[in-house]
């Protein structure tokens, strides 16, 4: 296959009506994804511990492996179509973005700590969560912050007859 031919493939009309159209859905349903993920995360998603995939993969029943292969099936896609989106008209970084969130990739939940630690996302996810009448994240504490007061210098109660 020459240049011309596949310029000539890439200009025909409905190849372009196609890709545009696609790219167009593409970025309306991660727009949409984005925030209903955020808000159905649980509070506890940045602080939680989370069991390795081996482990989840042993504990999950058929079905369970099945919608993890699926999951990640779909991550992948929508990476690659994501870095397709960098040069083609499309939200690339946002479903890019989604990709991540779907992949169980190594080192995953030490980058989205990271991510959600700079002042900036933080306030972006709480925001989000907020307008959905969501509670804010539990947040991992950021390196230099003081450790967290576990001393109780609550005045005492007083006891009841």
């Amino acid at each position: 296959m020459d240049f011309q031919t596949v310029r000539d493939w890439l200009l025909d009309p409905a190849v372009l009506l196609t890709v545009t159209g696609g790219t167009l859905a593409l970025a309306a349903a991660s727009l949409a994804a984005v925030p209903f993920m955020v808000i159905r995360l649980p509070r506890d998603h940045f602080v939680r511990p989370r069991p390795r995939l081996g482990e989840r993969l042993r504990a999950a029943s058929a079905p369970g492996k099945l919608l993890l292969l699926l999951k990640n099936l779909l991550g992948l896609i929508l990476g690659l179509l994501g870095v397709l989106m960098l040069v083609l008209p499309g939200q690339g970084l946002l479903t890019i973005l989604l990709a991540l969130v779907l992949l169980d990739l190594p080192r995953k939940h030490a980058l989205e700590r990271r991510l959600v630690r700079r002042p900036g996302v933080r306030r972006a996810l709480d925001g989000l969560r907020r307008r959905f009448g969501r509670p804010p994240f539990e947040h991992p504490p950021t390196p230099g912050d003081p450790p967290p007061d576990t001393s109780d210098d609550s005045p005492p109660v007083p006891e009841r007859d």
